[in-house]
């Protein structure tokens, strides 16, 4: 149960998960760039909103996004304002500039975060808590239940909006009212494969974009063989994680809302939290995907950002 209730003018699935992306702005961020250089060759960019404190949370984004998306930059405001420092990462190729490899990012590259936990423990910080929306939320849960080393690091975790079955997401997506967001996804994917294949040759996944109609299609093309995997289906079955979930050690909260358009059944998953006791999955009736809008129209701070920030000090205690 939550005590989320939307504001009486966005009472919509849809409405509510576009608005912020159509109207909102957040200008009072300011960011501080640093590269870190992986040890295959590739980088992450990393941005980051000091404010001089010794804890800090790691924001992952979600599909097609940065971290100049609004989402992330209002929770990066919303955490300085409540003395954490901020580091909002960029996946591979999602700064701005192309990564240097083949491989993109993708739901399950949770080795990417652990590089970023290794790169901020050795800073120094007393507390580290890590956010992921949308597809960083299933690559942060994934990354806090598969037993890396890194994990023992973050104290306390948060996924919003989280496609934890990849599989039935997809499909979901995959309905004609969901067509809108599936092009507009699409509309800046495959170029991006596009001009991967211009700049590494023949050996490159060669698809014409009229054949990719859906995530299965995108997935089985690119993102399966560029990293490892047999097919769409076998990376939906290793990178959703739901199959992680019982192996978090440390206080999760996994919000997403009822009316989701983006989430299928398999993204509430609320036996995962009967089982695991650090585990919190809250879902309000309403929300959208990533919506959450505050109630007014003009309101700097959307409601799943205080809730974000509660579950982070509920968590750990005042500090």
């Amino acid at each position: 149960m939550s005590p989320y209730r939307p504001p009486f003018w966005l009472r919509g699935a849809h409405s509510q998960t576009l608005w912020p992306t159509l109207f909102r702005r957040v200008r009072d961020v300011q960011y501080t760039r640093e590269r870190l250089e992986l040890p295959d060759g590739d980088f992450l960019d990393l941005d980051w909103s000091r404010v001089g404190s010794n804890r800090v949370v790691l924001v992952a984004h979600g599909l097609e996004g940065s971290s100049q998306a609004v989402y992330v930059r209002g929770l990066v405001r919303a955490l300085n304002r409540r003395k954490w420092d901020a580091l909002a990462w960029n996946l591979r190729g999602c700064s701005g500039e192309p990564n240097r490899l083949p491989r993109s990012y993708h739901s399950g590259a949770s080795e990417d975060l652990a590089a970023v936990v290794q790169r901020v423990v050795g800073l120094g910080y007393r507390l580290i808590a890590v956010v992921g929306f949308s597809l960083g939320g299933n690559l942060t849960l994934k990354f806090l239940g598969e037993g890396r080393p890194e994990a023992c690091c973050v104290a306390v975790g948060v996924g919003i909006s989280v496609p934890c079955d990849l599989h039935g997401a997809a499909e979901r997506l995959s309905r004609p009212e969901c067509a809108f967001y599936l092009r507009r996804f699409l509309r800046t994917m495959v170029p991006r494969m596009s001009e991967k294949r211009r700049r590494f040759g023949t050996g490159f996944p060669a698809v014409s974009s009229d054949a990719i109609r859906t995530f299965r299609d995108f997935d089985d093309q690119f993102t399966a063989p560029l990293h490892g995997f047999r097919d769409a289906a076998d990376y939906w079955r290793q990178c959703s994680s739901l199959g992680f979930l019982g192996g978090i050690q440390v206080p999760t909260l996994i919000l997403s809302a009822g009316d989701d358009p983006f989430l299928s059944p398999g993204c509430f998953p609320r036996d995962a939290a009967k089982s695991n006791g650090r585990l919190t999955v809250e879902v309000p009736m309403r929300g959208g995907h990533v919506g959450f809008v505050g109630g007014s129209p003009v309101s700097s701070e959307y409601w799943s950002e205080g809730r974000i920030a509660k579950f982070l000090e509920d968590s750990l205690g005042e500090s």
